[in-house]
């Protein structure tokens, strides 16, 4: 009976050890190089699982570990995945074969996520073709303008916020993610919705939406926890029942949603904001869009709007006060382009602030929002490296990109710890190999955000240099490390600076 027992556990457990080790010489099969320390069940996860560091970092080093390949295979636990090296092979998967990668290699259950399922960076086919038509007609140049006069207003806001912390001293300590989080969760509110997000008042920051953002976007153990296991590990969130989305943020937005489009619908009065832009496009198109979808794209204009842009910010607040001749530069370029359009921010004076433009892009460069992208295959096709490899990629197989692996590769840039806005100068620019930078993709999956992120941080930065100096404070830990609990980039301790009036 004991013998029968010991055998019976013995023989499960190498039926188990076999089926966690089943995919395990995938890659070296098809003589594609391999990651090493592949463990049987995690692959090479264990240092992102156990929060060692992040996603991001993780393809980073296996990106820099692998230097003489186009490409190096790894498994996410038991999925082989692709990682691929070169500019021209995230070309290929981008843009030129876009229809064998069209699909985006993050999923969501539309069961547990259903505002989140409906956003156009996780959808394909029609429902992404028409999703990414609406969100590119309210961004359009003529459309922007119209949002530009809901930004501007919470730039006095911002203004009037810091005035009165600064009321009764020389300068005042604060953590960037954290002030520029307030701005761009109001801009949300107000540019999104026509309402007051309530994230300047002090008495009111709990029912404010920066800390409805706050709530499940902040970097933590919990919602680092929830992030990965949604994106990365989907069929353990389907288990589990685990959603991105908390119920009472889904319910917040469907309700504000329902309540705004239907007074909209019916008034005469015209509004400076996302929806009323929504509903304009319903006119156009006569007809009339379901509430949850348009719930969706509010939703992604909040996660957009709020989150990766107020990380952009941060960073480049960060880079701003650790290098004091690049913020007297655009302080000059600021107040220069200001004056010739009477002291006005305009849509036109922020177009000719091309300096700002450098400065954010080399941040973006040095410090991207989210390290990494996915791709799906869902057409077999052979992927050919300038190293004579060749891998037939099967459908199903996810492709991965090291964004930040790119960014700070000597390959592509000369001196790529160095920050220097002037590697993005008219000059130089044309020097740059495209797909070596992708602060927001590229390709027909591009962010569609893009536009407006840009107009909404340069409005910031416009405002807040033309009034105030940004210092560093002994509190930001140098040189910067990033959270390993964060799905996007965040510094670790907070990335604090004194702000001090011109």
């Amino acid at each position: 009976m004991a013998t029968a027992l010991v055998s019976l556990i013995l023989g499960a457990i190498i039926i188990l050890y076999l089926y966690l080790t089943r995919n395990l010489k995938y890659w070296q099969k098809r003589g594609v190089p391999c990651a090493n320390g592949a463990l049987p069940g995690i692959g090479h996860m264990w240092d992102f699982v156990s929060m060692k560091e992040t996603f991001s970092e993780w393809c980073r080093k296996i990106y820099c570990d692998n230097k003489g390949h186009s490409m190096v295979g790894f498994y996410n636990f038991m999925k082989p995945t692709l990682l691929i090296r070169e500019p021209e092979l995230v070309k290929t998967v981008l843009q030129t074969n876009f229809t064998n990668f069209h699909d985006n290699g993050l999923k969501v259950d539309p069961e547990l996520d259903p505002l989140l399922a409906n956003n156009p960076f996780f959808v394909y086919g029609d429902k992404w073709v028409i999703g990414r038509k609406r969100l590119t007609h309210a961004f359009s140049g003529m459309r922007l303008k119209i949002l530009l006069e809901s930004v501007k207003q919470v730039c006095e806001e911002l203004e009037n916020f810091v005035d009165k912390k600064l009321s009764k001293v020389e300068k005042v300590e604060i953590e960037l993610k954290d002030l520029f989080a307030k701005y761009t969760s109001q801009v949300v509110a107000n540019a999104g919705f026509g309402v007051n997000g309530l994230c300047f008042d002090d008495e009111k920051q709990k029912e404010s939406f920066y800390a409805l953002g706050k709530s499940f976007l902040e970097p933590s153990f919990i919602n680092n926890l929830i992030f990965n296991i949604v994106f990365l590990m989907p069929r353990l969130a389907n288990v589990l029942k685990i959603r991105f989305l908390p119920k009472n943020v889904d319910h917040f937005f469907r309700t504000l949603v329902k309540d705004i489009i239907e007074q909209r619908r019916t008034s005469e009065t015209r509004r400076n904001d996302f929806l009323q832009l929504m509903v304009e496009l319903e006119r156009m198109e006569n007809d009339k869009f379901d509430v949850e979808v348009l719930a969706s794209h509010a939703v992604s204009f909040f996660l957009d709007g709020y989150e990766t842009s107020s990380t952009t910010l941060c960073f480049v607040g960060f880079h701003l006060a650790a290098y004091p001749e690049v913020q007297k530069k655009l302080r000059e370029e600021i107040i220069t382009v200001l004056s010739k359009h009477n002291g006005t921010l305009t849509y036109d004076a922020l177009k000719e602030m091309t300096y700002m433009d450098q400065v954010i892009s080399e941040s973006q460069r040095a410090i991207p929002t989210l390290g990494f992208m996915t791709r799906l295959c869902t057409d077999t096709i052979d992927l050919k490296g300038s190293d004579g490899l060749v891998c037939s990629v099967e459908p199903g197989t996810n492709i991965v990109i090291s964004v930040h692996g790119l960014q700070k590769d000597s390959s592509y840039w000369e001196n790529p710890d160095l920050f220097d806005p002037e590697r993005f100068s008219p000059d130089k620019k044309h020097n740059i190999e495209k797909f070596a930078f992708l602060p927001f993709g590229e390709g027909p999956r591009m962010c569609v955000g893009m536009r407006m992120a840009i107009l909404q941080m340069k409005a910031c930065l416009a405002m807040f240099l033309k009034k105030y100096s940004l210092e560093l404070s002994p509190k930001t830990q140098l040189p910067l490390k990033l959270k390993a609990a964060s799905f996007l980039n965040a510094a670790e301790g907070g990335a604090w600076a004194f702000i001090r009036p011109i």
